[in-house]
């Protein structure tokens, strides 16, 4: 099976620290993985006591560096289509073999990891319902169990039906102990379209965004376009950015003038004949520089004096925390996540938005460019707890990776003698 782990797994709470569970679906791009580890960082950071490992069926996870204590399993991969169907991502065995496999490595991981916390993000269920037994399993050994959601969802119109044909509601009133929006109610409720009873009402808070850092300087030589000022235009994992990256190369190519050269990170997943295509073009503009992908983004955007990206959350999370001018052109296709919570921040002052054209009009997106060094910095907008996320997280945590069970307990919930 497609299970990759770079260290081993404890068997039992007795015998080690304390232990957090992450689950990640990871269908396609980046974010689920980059907030899950965000989130696993931050609390080995503030808790020496803990480990914590991440379930991801992210294809580059293996591409990230991960501190002391924070590990991961890669469950074998699955793509989303553009039919809204999944079909695995590597193997070539059908669906339901696939999603099987990995129903069986996050129950049979759990089972031995045994988590004092598990927290799944955003599909409370898990894909196709991958995660329902395992829920029933740690709540009968009495892990606590989270909901993460990011601040936006989806538009309600579309969020209300999709939650109800998944019937997650039983999972959210009978098995989760809590659920944390990593956002804040002034941007965003991302429930509010849904009716809920109020004992899941009682389990939602707001945490606020989950502030980034820069991390440690690496060995890897910077970049000759990062040695002066330049702005960065970062697609994420780039499976939907190349409208992004067109308009931006036709503003240079129209425009050599523009205040700052340009830095265009293409994304991994971005299809190699674009990135071929987009690469050759930047090639031919002195004031223009592409990349596919660079697993130290923070250190990209602190250097920046602006970014032009989608508005996913953890670009989001990256221009309020590195207090960056930003240029956000979200997409609104097959959610309008981004859309929502670009369009929020712009009325806030946080950020400038601007939306697609069919011509790409590459006038437009140089007076965007223009206009960018003269924007409102993230900080000069008070807007109370925004990125108080991290620290939050941590205090809401932390009563439960200090709770000792009674081992006679979990063994009884398990049907099992422990010695």
């Amino acid at each position: 099976m497609n299970a990759v782990m770079g260290g081993e797994m404890g068997t039992g709470r007795g015998e080690d620290g304390s232990r957090v569970l992450i689950y990640s679906h990871d269908t396609m791009g980046l974010g689920h993985l980059r907030r899950c580890r965000t989130i696993a960082h931050a609390l080995v950071e503030r808790n020496k006591n803990l480990s914590v490992l991440i379930l991801s069926g992210s294809p580059i996870i293996g591409s990230f560096d991960f501190r002391a204590r924070v590990d991961f399993v890669r469950i074998p991969g699955v793509i989303k289509l553009r039919n809204g169907e999944y079909t695995a991502l590597n193997l070539h065995i059908d669906l339901e073999k696939t999603l099987s496999m990995r129903s069986s490595i996050i129950k049979h991981t759990a089972e031995i990891f045994d988590p004092h916390v598990f927290i799944v993000d955003k599909e409370p269920l898990g894909l196709r319902g991958e995660v329902h037994e395992t829920l029933i399993m740690l709540k009968k050994r009495g892990s606590h169990l989270v909901l993460g959601l990011r601040d936006v969802m989806d538009s309600p119109e579309l969020l209300a039906p999709e939650w109800k044909r998944k019937n997650v509601m039983p999972a959210l009133r009978n098995l989760y102990d809590a659920i944390w929006v990593y956002g804040l109610p002034q941007i965003c409720k991302p429930l509010e379209s849904i009716e809920m009873p109020d004992s899941v009402l009682r389990k939602l808070t707001y945490t606020g965004y989950l502030r980034r850092s820069v991390p440690q300087s690496s060995d890897v030589a910077p970049l000759e376009i990062t040695r002066n000022p330049y702005v960065l235009a970062t697609t994420g994992g780039g499976g939907d950015g190349e409208a992004l990256i067109e308009w931006i190369l036709r503003a240079y190519e129209t425009d050599p003038l523009l205040p700052y050269p340009a830095l265009l990170v293409l994304g991994p997943f971005m299809q190699p004949e674009l990135q071929a295509n987009f690469r050759a073009r930047a090639a031919k503009l002195k004031r223009v520089e592409a990349i596919t992908f660079d697993t130290h983004m923070e250190s990209l955007v602190a250097d920046a004096v602006g970014v032009i990206a989608m508005g996913g959350y953890n670009t989001f999370c990256e221009i309020l925390s590195l207090d960056k001018r930003a240029i956000l052109l979200p997409r609104t296709a097959p959610r309008r996540e981004q859309f929502i919570r670009a369009s929020r921040a712009q009325e806030l002052g946080l950020v400038q938005m601007l939306e697609y054209q069919d011509d790409l009009d590459p006038k437009v997106m140089a007076a965007a460019l223009r206009r960018l060094p003269r924007q409102t910095k993230p900080s000069e907008v008070v807007v109370p707890g925004l990125l108080e996320g991290l620290e939050n997280l941590d205090r809401l945590i932390k009563p439960w990776i200090e709770r000792r069970k009674d081992p006679v307990e979990t063994a009884a919930a398990l049907g099992q003698r422990r010695p």
